[in-house]
């Protein structure tokens, strides 16, 4: 494995490779476990096409959680920025119940409700911090190429709209002072389970951080697609 992470080190610029050294050691996580991957051998695919299928149905989850780690570590490359994730996002009641009213989306985000009371607690995968701006945006990170059916969709939503009555609350309890506070989810390769402006994808990143991140994520997914189809091919250096 240390000779594979050299070999890809040497196709990337200095100022991401200090970027894919931190995640050198999620990546090597995530192949060892699609290569412990169990599966059920299928009488027409085989024990090769199975094993390949059943790698590929993991990978395509735990990609997911690449993505919001490599974001969550090229954002600390920037000077603006403090950035960290939240396990346990607490949700009150009072936001429930201001679902309940059927508003638009978009007045949610006028709705500013305090933080501390716990009805529900939700992990968010990233929160960032600009103290210059005193603005207070989270993240969840999604793939975001495929769709999900219309149940999904709406708890997503609400979820989203529950994190954003609070979020300046949140913010303050921590001691910053918030002018803004926007919640989103990023649906990385562009299907838009929720529309604007509470979704972003991966070609607008640049533009909305002010500061470049697609590339130094599209290096780790370079990283981890050769990986993976060494894997399946079976001459991963695991």
């Amino acid at each position: 494995m240390v000779a594979f992470y050299a070999t890809m080190m040497d196709r990337h610029p200095a100022e991401i490779e200090t970027f894919l050294m931190r995640m050198a050691p999620m990546l090597s996580a995530t192949l060892a476990k699609l290569a412990d991957t169990s599966f059920r051998t299928d009488p027409i695919g085989g024990d090769k096409y199975s094993r390949a299928t059943s790698i590929i149905s993991s990978a395509y989850k735990r990609h997911g959680q690449l993505l919001g780690r490599a974001l969550l570590e090229r954002l600390k490359d920037c000077d603006r920025f403090q950035v960290w994730t939240e396990d346990a996002f607490k949700l009150a009641m009072a936001s429930r119940e201001e679902l309940l009213l059927g508003m638009p989306p978009t007045a949610y985000r006028e709705v500013l409700l305090p933080y501390g009371e716990m009805e529900q607690v939700i992990p968010v995968d990233l929160i960032v911090y600009d103290a210059a701006a005193q603005t207070l945006r989270s993240y969840n990170v999604k793939r975001g190429n495929g769709a999900y059916d219309a149940g999904k969709k709406r708890i997503i939503l609400n979820e989203l709209l529950r994190v954003q009555m609070h979020l300046a609350g949140y913010g303050r309890s921590m001691g910053f002072d918030v002018d803004r506070a926007e919640a989103q989810i990023i649906f990385y390769y562009g299907l838009r389970s929720i529309p604007e402006p509470f979704s972003l994808i991966a070609e607008e990143l640049d533009d909305h951080f002010h500061f470049p991140v697609r590339n130094a994520i599209e290096s780790l997914n370079d990283q981890f697609r050769e990986g993976l189809y060494a894997l399946i091919e079976g001459d991963a250096p695991i």
